[in-house]
């Protein structure tokens, strides 16, 4: 992949961060999406000492409005993004009955609405260009589900349902869509959204790693970098989706299970 402008959401912190940072380790200019600008700035400046090009736009990509402006902005200072990586995600893991409508709301607001708001924002100008590709980073939840995370799951689905439609639209457009799915990654997520990992079913670590943040973001960059449509890791995961399609209700049973094991332990 030569020198391309990257665009990153939730680039403040964590899985976005760390994708920026080896985004511009490679060459690419990389563009900063997230509302905290003082950490924007922050990861920005790391990415700069070490001789990168970083620059931010602090926006709430929940507020389409405000997508809108920010994407203006970037269109006409940066340019037309290569690649578009819709990282940002919020959501607690909570029973359905804990979880309020807000937050539900709130849960389907980030990520899906605002990559649909980013999408609608940038594609034009990619089409026009006709190159370029957009990710989208869900996770396992995208194929099956699991107790208690019933609101978050729902978001992830959309982000899949998403990436996938529009892979299908755009391809006679000359853009590429890749739909990424990473298992459990350790980041600042679970400090985040406290009762979280309670939730998260008991795996075995041999043969479903924990990631670290930058195994993560690896997987990310050279799953974009190949032009896959589908980005998996650990890769274990792509036979449980399998298996998932073809018996649902003995994945269903064992993840139940697991979940069992995980409440206990907790």
């Amino acid at each position: 992949m030569s020198e391309k402008l990257a665009l990153i959401t939730g680039a403040s912190s964590g899985i976005g961060a760390e994708t920026a940072r080896q985004l511009a380790a490679k060459g690419h200019r990389c563009l900063l999406l997230a509302r905290d600008r003082q950490r924007l700035e922050t990861v920005a400046e790391e990415i700069r000492k070490t001789g990168g090009r970083a620059d931010v736009y602090p926006v709430d990509l929940a507020d389409d409005r405000a997508v809108q402006r920010a994407a203006d902005a970037l269109l006409e200072e940066a340019g037309v993004p290569d690649l578009v990586i819709n990282n940002a995600g919020a959501g607690r893991w909570r029973p359905f009955l804990e979880t309020s409508t807000e937050e539900a709301v709130k849960m389907i607001a980030v990520p899906y609405f605002a990559s649909v708001y980013l999408t609608r924002a940038l594609l034009p100008a990619m089409v026009d260009r006709g190159s370029g590709r957009l990710a989208f980073v869900a996770s396992p939840g995208a194929y099956f589900a699991w107790p208690n995370a019933s609101t978050y799951i729902a978001a992830r689905h959309a982000v899949k349902g998403f990436a996938e439609a529009l892979r299908t639209e755009l391809k006679p457009q000359g853009i590429g869509v890749s739909l990424i799915v990473l298992g459990t990654v350790e980041s600042a997520y679970w400090e985040h959204n406290p009762g979280s990992r309670e939730n998260l079913p008991e795996t075995d670590e041999r043969l479903l790693p924990t990631l670290s943040l930058a195994e993560a973001a690896e997987a990310i960059v050279e799953g974009v970098e190949a032009g896959k449509p589908v980005i998996v890791k650990p890769a274990l995961y792509k036979a449980l989706f399998l298996l998932n399609a073809i018996a649902p209700g003995l994945v269903a049973s064992q993840i139940r299970k697991a979940s069992k094991k995980a409440w206990k332990r907790a």
